[in-house]
């Protein structure tokens, strides 16, 4: 027989271990709360195109002002050529929420851009594809 201090002990470590495994579930969800989407799907090719993102609380739907973007990668993917990378900059951008990236589109085509991003409060990196269309 377990005397009920010891009993009071083990439910209190129980929750405990329910607590921290149900913070943790949260915590990893809340990366996925996040997405980037573009101003304008539709770009026309050529060097130096400003592509502009719109990071939004899912949940919500409102724009997420003051994120660390931590990594950048644009290719063309989407149309069989991953290979085929452009340089990213980021640059200023005209309002809270979005960020401004230049890039070069050097031909038409379908484009992915991977961003990484660390969210004020979230103990998770948001991860995002944006696919953007290069038009002539």
């Amino acid at each position: 027989m377990i005397p009920v201090f010891r009993q009071a002990a083990l439910r209190s470590a129980a929750l405990g271990l329910v607590l921290a495994v149900a913070a943790t579930a949260g915590a990893r969800a809340a990366g996925a709360d996040y997405a980037f989407e573009p101003t304008a799907p539709q770009l026309e090719k050529g060097d130096d195109v400003v592509v502009t993102l719109r990071l939004v609380h899912k949940p919500t739907g409102k724009p997420v002002p003051d994120a660390v973007i931590v990594r950048t990668r644009i290719d063309m993917g989407p149309d069989g050529m991953a290979n085929m990378v452009s340089p990213v900059e980021a640059v200023p951008s005209q309002e809270p929420g979005t960020y401004a990236f230049k890039t070069d589109l050097p031909m038409a085509g379908n484009y992915q851009f991977l961003l990484a991003a660390k969210v004020q409060g979230e103990a998770d990196t948001v991860q995002s594809r944006v696919i953007l269309k290069a038009t002539k």
